[in-house]
C-alpha cells in the first residue's frame, strides 16, 4: 500500500493516477451511491478540483486506487466558488444545507477543506480499516506540509466511532444534517500537535 499526494505540479510523475482516482470517484459516487454530480470520460470532477487544490491517494504498486481524498485551501477563490463547506453556507450549492456551521466559515492559510474523502468500495473488509486510517495519516502529513494547523470536513456522523482509531482529534463545527438519507456534519480535525 503507497500513499501520494498529487497536484497539478507532479500529475505527470504519477502516470494514470489522477485520472485513475477520478475514476474510482465516479465508481463510488456516481454509480455506487447514486450521486448526481458532474462526470465526464468516465471520471468525477467538480468545480473545486483546480491547481490550488491538492489529492491524497491511497494506491497499489500498480496504481489501483483504494482511498482518496481533495485537499483545498479555505484562501482559494475561483470566480463565484471558494471551497464546498462555505460554498454551502452561502447558499451556492443546491445539495448541502447552508446551516452546516455553527459560525462563519473560515477563511484561513492555517484552515484547509478536506472534502471527497472516500475509500472504494471494493476495499475488502478487511483491508478498510487500515486503508482509511492510512488515508487520514497521509491528509494529515500533507495538510502540514502546505502550513494547515486543521482541516475542515464534511462526514458521515458516525465519525465519534472512529476518529480515536486513525489518532487525530475531531471536534464538532456543526449540527447533524441529514444528506440524501445520511447524518452528516462539519467536523475539523485537527493536525496541530504534529507540527514540525
Amino acid at each position: 500500500m503507497q500513499t501520494t499526494t498529487l497536484s497539478f505540479d507532479n500529475f505527470h510523475n504519477h502516470g494514470e493516477l489522477f485520472a485513475n482516482m477520478l475514476r474510482a470517484r465516479r465508481e463510488l459516487f456516481i454509480v455506487h451511491n447514486k450521486w448526481d454530480l458532474p462526470e465526464a470520460m468516465g471520471m468525477e470532477y467538480d468545480q473545486y478540483d483546480t491547481p490550488a487544490s491538492r489529492w491524497v491517494v491511497v494506491h497499489d504498486e500498480l496504481g489501483k486506487v483504494l482511498a482518496g481524498n481533495r485537499l483545498t485551501p479555505t484562501t482559494t477563490k475561483c470566480g463565484i466558488y471558494s471551497y464546498m463547506i462555505r460554498d454551502a453556507q452561502r447558499g451556492l450549492l443546491a445539495t448541502i444545507p447552508s446551516h452546516l456551521l455553527y459560525d462563519e466559515a473560515p477563511v484561513s492559510e492555517t484552515v484547509w477543506e478536506s472534502s471527497r474523502l472516500f475509500v472504494a468500495h471494493d476495499v475488502p473488509a478487511s483491508m478498510r480499516r487500515k486503508v482509511h486510517a492510512r488515508l487520514v495519516q497521509e491528509i494529515g502529513n500533507a495538510a502540514r506540509r502546505l502550513g494547515a494547523r486543521s482541516a475542515l470536513t464534511l462526514l458521515n456522523a458516525n465519525w465519534p466511532r472512529w476518529a480515536g482509531r486513525v489518532g487525530v482529534d475531531m471536534t464538532a463545527m456543526g449540527p447533524v444534517m441529514e444528506i440524501d438519507g445520511i447524518n452528516n456534519q462539519v467536523v475539523s480535525m485537527d493536525f496541530s500537535q504534529n507540527m514540525h
